[in-house]
Order: C-alpha cells, then sequence, then structure tokens
C-alpha cells in the first residue's frame, strides 16, 4: 500500500455525470505526521481540477437502452480516472456512482435495470473496489445529497475543527448548506439547541472520525423539494401560463427579455413550424422582471397544509431557523445566478439582496436584441451564451423567491442583520476571515476547492477508513438514536477498513484480503469431493468396500491385497483411514462415543463465513457412520466484505446443506450400524475369530497435511 487513498465519484446528475477523484493520507502514515491539534481533526482530502470531468447528457437518458449504458458513458469517465490514479493503486481504490433527482423521475423498473446494468459495467471492465452495488451504485435521497453537502461545506469552512474560530453564538460552530440543481433543492442544518431538542425525531445523526480514530457526532436536519430546482420550477411556471390562457396563441412571460419570442419548451421559433403559424401557443418576453418575481411566487406553494408545525412552503417540516446562528452558504445555481452572469461587468460583488435585485432589473429590463449584443461582445463574461442570457431573468427571480420568501433568509441592505452589508470584495474577504458570519452566502470554491456533496462522501468515506480507538462506533449516518440505529448506512456499505489501516498487515490490501487463500486451507472443492467420496464409500456395500481398500493399498504400495482370514497387520495410514477387511473395524461402531472416535484435525483458516470464533471447521466429521457439514449461517451469509456472498453460494457449487448432504449422510450412518449389527451377530458362530484381542481404534485426531 502507498501513501495515498484515493476514491472515484461518479455524481449522476440531471444533466450530465462527472466524475471526481480524491485522494488523501493512508491513515498509518497521516497519524505518524499528524501534530496533536492535527490528530482530532478529520483527513485531509486533495483534489485537483484536471481530476474532474463531465460528460453529457444524463443517466438518465439511458432509461430505455440500458445496455448502452456502459461503452456509451460510463467509459469515457472510468477512462479518465484511470489516468490518474497509480495502477498499483486501483484495486485499493473505491468507486461510487451516486445519482441524483434526474434519476429519482425515472419508472422504476427503468431505474432498477440501469443500476444493474452500471454495476455489472464497473466490475467486468474495471478492477475498482466495488464490494456492495446496493451502497456503491445508488440513486441517493435528496436528504441524503444535502447531509453530504451540509458535510462538505463545513469541512471547508472548518466547522469541524476543534480549534474553531466560526464561533456563531450560543456554542454554535456549524454551518447550514443551501443547494439548488435543475430538478431539486436541498437544505441542511443543525438547528440551534432549543429547536434540537423539540425535533430529535426529525434530525439524523451524523458521526465522523478524526485521525487520532475518536468520533465526531452532530444532529442534522436535512430535506429536500423536488420538482424545486430551476428547470421543474420553470416548467411549472410555463404550463400555469399555459392553463390561465387557454386559447391564446401568444403568451406574455415577463421573466423572459422584452421582444425576445419561443415556443412553450424555451426554444427558438423556427419558420413554418406551428408556433410561427400560430397553430401552437408561444412565449412573448415582456422584460417586466418586478412583475417576473410577483408570479413566480405561486409556484412555492406556502398555502399547502402544514400537518408538523413548522413548515417552511409546500408543507413541508423544517425546524425554525434561527438565523442568528445558522449562517447558511448556498451553492450550484445559488452560486452560478448571482455571480456568473455578472463576472466581468461586476467581479466584485457578493450577494446581498439589495445589489443582486438592482443588478438582475438592469440585465432583465434591456431588449433582447441589446442583450445578445452584450453576449457577443462578452461584457458579462465567457461563461454567459445566449442560452444562459435568455434563462437568467427567470432563475433570479426563482432564487430570490426561494431565498428570502420561502426559506427566510433576511434581506441583507434592507433588513438589519448583525453581519451587516457584504457589498464589495474587501467586506466579502473580511467575511471569510469572520467565517461568514451573514445569514447567506453564495460560494462555489472555499480556498481553491469546489464546494461540492461528493466531496462530503469522500471525507465521511475517508474517516471510515481510520481505525478506531477502543470501542469508537462505526462511522456513517442514520436516525437519531442512540448507538447502530437499524437504519444507519456504513460509510461504505460496511464497517470494515481497508488493508492499508491494520498495522500488523500494512502490505496487504483489500484484495488480499479477501481472495488470498491461507496455504494451509484445504480449498472448497476438494474437501467437497472428499466427502462426497467417503459417503459413496460407505453406501457401497462391505464387499465393495473391501475391493476398493484392497487395490488403493495396492496402488499406494502398502502391502497386496489380504483375504477376510489372513493373519493380521498393523495397519498403515490408507489402512487407518479407510479401514481394513478384519471383522474388529464393525466392533468400533458399537464402542464407546461415535462422535469422539475420529475426527480430521481442525484445519487454520481465515474463512469469515465460519459459525465459530475458532475458524474454520468445513473439514470436521463426527464419526465414521455419520459425517457432517458445517457451512456455518449461510442464510445470513457471513461476516466476510461481501456479505451474502457465500449464501449465493452457486459460484461454489453449493446448495441448501439439507439437500446435498442430509438424507444420503443419514441413510450411510443407518446402513452402516445395521450391516455392523448383523456381522457382529456372526461372530458368536463357531469358526469366526475371537474379536476379545482386537484393539479399539486410536482416539487421537489424524493430523492431515494441508500444507
Amino acid at each position: 500500500m502507498g501513501k495515498w487513498r484515493y476514491g472515484v465519484i461518479l455524481d449522476a446528475g440531471s444533466s450530465g455525470t462527472r466524475v471526481h477523484i480524491y485522494r488523501w493520507l493512508n491513515s498509518a502514515r497521516a497519524r505518524k505526521e499528524a501534530s496533536e491539534q492535527q490528530l482530532s481533526s478529520l483527513p485531509v482530502l486533495e483534489t485537483k481540477k484536471q481530476w474532474t470531468h463531465k460528460i453529457h447528457p444524463g443517466v438518465s437518458t439511458f432509461g430505455e437502452k440500458s445496455d448502452r449504458i456502459g461503452p456509451d458513458h460510463l467509459a469515457e469517465l472510468f477512462e479518465h480516472a484511470l489516468k490518474y490514479i497509480p495502477k498499483h493503486e486501483v484495486e485499493n481504490t473505491a468507486v461510487f456512482l451516486l445519482a441524483t433527482a434526474g434519476m429519482r423521475l425515472l419508472p422504476d423498473i427503468q431505474r432498477k435495470m440501469l443500476l444493474a446494468e452500471i454495476c455489472s459495467y464497473a466490475q467486468t471492465h474495471t478492477a475498482f473496489q466495488l464490494p456492495d452495488c446496493g451502497i456503491h451504485i445508488q440513486v441517493i435521497p435528496g436528504e441524503t445529497e444535502g447531509l453530504y453537502g451540509w458535510i462538505a461545506a463545513n469541512y471547508l469552512l472548518g466547522g469541524f475543527d476543534s480549534a474553531n474560530v466560526s464561533d456563531h453564538g450560543n456554542g454554535h460552530r456549524t454551518y447550514g448548506f443551501l443547494d439548488m440543481g435543475g430538478a431539486s433543492a436541498q437544505i441542511a442544518f443543525a438547528p440551534n439547541a432549543t429547536e434540537a431538542e423539540k425535533h430529535a425525531n426529525d434530525l439524523t445523526l451524523l458521526r465522523l472520525r478524526t485521525i487520532g480514530g475518536a468520533n465526531l457526532e452532530y444532529k442534522v436536519f436535512s430535506t429536500t423539494w423536488l420538482g424545486y430546482g430551476v428547470n421543474e420550477a420553470r416548467k411549472r411556471f410555463v404550463k400555469a401560463l399555459v392553463e390561465a390562457s387557454p386559447d391564446a396563441t401568444e403568451l406574455p412571460d415577463p421573466c423572459l427579455p422584452a421582444g425576445l419570442n419561443v415556443t412553450i419548451t424555451g426554444k427558438p421559433i423556427e419558420p413554418g413550424s406551428s408556433a410561427a403559424k400560430g397553430d401552437e401557443p408561444h412565449l412573448l418576453g415582456t422584460g417586466r422582471f418586478s412583475e417576473c418575481i410577483s408570479q413566480t411566487y405561486p409556484l412555492l406553494d406556502k398555502d399547502a397544509p402544514c400537518l408538523d408545525d413548522p413548515c417552511l412552503f409546500h408543507g413541508s417540516h423544517v425546524p425554525a431557523i434561527d438565523f442568528d446562528v445558522n449562517h447558511f452558504v448556498g451553492v450550484s445555481e445559488y452560486w452560478h445566478t448571482t455571480h456568473e452572469v455578472f463576472e466581468m461587468a461586476h467581479v466584485d460583488k457578493a450577494y446581498d439582496f439589495h445589489t443582486y435585485q438592482e443588478r438582475v432589473q438592469e440585465f432583465c429590463s434591456q431588449p433582447y436584441q441589446k442583450i445578445l449584443d452584450g453576449v457577443n461582445s462578452k461584457k458579462w463574461g465567457k461563461k454567459v451564451d445566449e442560452e444562459t442570457a435568455i434563462e437568467v431573468c427567470f432563475k433570479a427571480s426563482w432564487l430570490i423567491n426561494m431565498l428570502h420568501e420561502g426559506i427566510g433568509v433576511p434581506r441583507v441592505g434592507l433588513e438589519h442583520m448583525k453581519g451587516g452589508h457584504n457589498g464589495t470584495k474587501a467586506v466579502m474577504e473580511n467575511a471569510k476571515a469572520k467565517g461568514y458570519l451573514d445569514p447567506f452566502q453564495a460560494v462555489n470554491k472555499i480556498n481553491g476547492t469546489e464546494v461540492s456533496w461528493t466531496l462530503g462522501k469522500m471525507v465521511l468515506y475517508a474517516s471510515s477508513q481510520i481505525p478506531p480507538a477502543d470501542d469508537t462506533l462505526a462511522v456513517g449516518f442514520g436516525s437519531n438514536e442512540a448507538g447502530i440505529p437499524d437504519d444507519f448506512q456504513f460509510a461504505g456499505g460496511k464497517d470494515t477498513l481497508l488493508a492499508d489501516d491494520f498495522s500488523e498487515e500494512p502490505e496487504d490490501d483489500w484484495h488480499d484480503i479477501l481472495s488470498h487463500s491461507s496455504n494451509r486451507r484445504i480449498p472448497g472443492f476438494l474437501l467437497l469431493v472428499l466427502i462426497f467420496a467417503l459417503i459413496l464409500f460407505l453406501v457401497c456395500g462391505r464387499e465393495r468396500r473391501h475391493s476398493l481398500s484392497s487395490k488403493l493399498r495396492s496402488l499406494l504400495g502398502f502391502g497386496r491385497p489380504t483375504s477376510p482370514r489372513s493373519p493380521r497387520k498393523k495397519r498403515s495410514f490408507p489402512g487407518k483411514f479407510f479401514g481394513s477387511n478384519d471383522p474388529t473395524y464393525e466392533r468400533v461402531l458399537e464402542e464407546g462415543d461415535p462422535a469422539s472416535s475420529f475426527e480430521l484435525a481442525d484445519v487454520d483458516s481465515d474463512n469469515d463465513t465460519s459459525d465459530s470464533a475458532d475458524g474454520s471447521r468445513v473439514g470436521r466429521t463426527s464419526g465414521w457412520a455419520t459425517p457432517q457439514l458445517k457451512l456455518g449461517n449461510l442464510s445470513e451469509g457471513g461476516s466476510g466484505y461481501f456479505g451474502n456472498a457465500v449464501e449465493q453460494g452457486q459460484g461454489l457449487g453449493l446448495g441448501p446443506p439439507s439437500v446435498v448432504f442430509g438424507n444420503a449422510m443419514e441413510r450411510a450412518g443407518l446402513m452402516s450400524r445395521t450391516d455392523s449389527k448383523e456381522r457382529l451377530a456372526l461372530s458368536t458362530v463357531p469358526g469366526h475369530r475371537s474379536r476379545t484381542g482386537s484393539p479399539n481404534r486410536f482416539r487421537t485426531p489424524l493430523k492431515a497435511n494441508v500444507d
């Protein structure tokens, strides 16, 4: 195992998939080099701009052609990751594909087929570590996406540090997190002490682990609003326009620049099309931003019934937010819509309601042709193209309504707050030094690292790979209950460390632990062959057993075949193992405890699926007449990294134990004992040898050579 540990996450969003690569020091080295303060901090993750790569479209577009997701989509992403991960570390590198809103909207059967195809392709075409597809390849709920984002924001802002400089008051140190994509929006925050106690059942218990092996625990509220991302909100807005004027073919849209004509899907109107002929409705921009804000407000559904008070909007329960201590950072659309449109003209402007509304009002009131001229001259920067210019007015109105009317963020610049006004670059930098003390701040990168929920997921996973101190509980999240609740999600699928975290075997990797068999272990296939051979030997009858035994003795060079009345000789190893034709063998079956008479020596093994703490006992039998095979608790899988891999058993040639062994073994034991009693009765007939001097069978277990 090298100096670095790597992790790969594929963020499968609604519009495309982006691969992220992260790395961190392996835990042994990190502990060795850490200071006292660093031992109480989380692992330090690194990433680089060139390690990120995005392709279009999103995975959800493969819903009806799942067989093409591998070669047409995943191959490029995996190829990119392999360019930056050292070859010798690929097998130790965990890969995750976590899908968000786009996949949530797919029909259930299409979603399941896509996930299965993704898992199969990743396992057959890459060597990445993928032990549990149910955890590593999945559609994550919006609440989980928000929780990961909350981890990322606080990780970068120092909210988890022990020597925390961002004391927000009343002992509150963490930041709130807001995210908005195309289809959904999320919020995650740690309520103040009063609200946390009042709404304990609504919170998620999150557990991280420091480099020193200690736990960090937080109680976080996270929720999502599906359909409240900017693209889905726009669809609902246009639908409302159409329904308000069902007979109209020209629908005035205050959220579009004045003079712009587009279809109801936002596409240019082509000459000769149905929209151009007036056969179907189209949108006509009026460029009235104030009216746009008022018409998008009803989309919040503030009047929906609140079944669990308090609610923000759409009847969604959210504990009361104390903005004096809950300071939020917003990413994705919160950043793009507030900053990138005005990149060149107002690059020094941080978000505040007063300044932002002024700039948007100025932009959106211009005729469309003037806006188009500004786009062509790069007046608003390289990132602002015609499509962005058309969409920004609606997005800005939606963001303002979500922030201030929906979530309730105070309007900085109009409403008095402790954080004050942060309209200049100097003030913004001062806010950073204070720890972002305004109630809301849009961010994209902090200290050069993008604030992304994928970072939060990898922070959680990296901390789970640190060996715990003493009885430290597992890393992950679940219901707000003590210990490990039933719905607890382990950070990597199971609470299992990779090999570089075991000091006694620092050079072994994950594949070594799982697939490199001990040279002292009897292969399972040979063991099954031996057991079946023994069963057949017992049921084939006395004469056949005698014949087989004699031939084997002769073949192995242990003397010539003997007849039943030949003088008795000392038995060699084959004779002990397969028995002799001497009548003394049958006598042993009726003496003493058969279960303690003979058994194969215990075999040293690291088989995790054993039903005993002493290791595997697969090679054990309870006596000649009733051989048994203990397979462990196959119905529950094993304790190995793959969980229920043994349960499936097809690759091992195993069926249910009762089917494979049960009846055959019982018949074998019954026949042997019956045959023994019949021949024991013959021993009283004149002419038969006396068995008085026959020695008992040895009781010392044979030491099988399994090296």
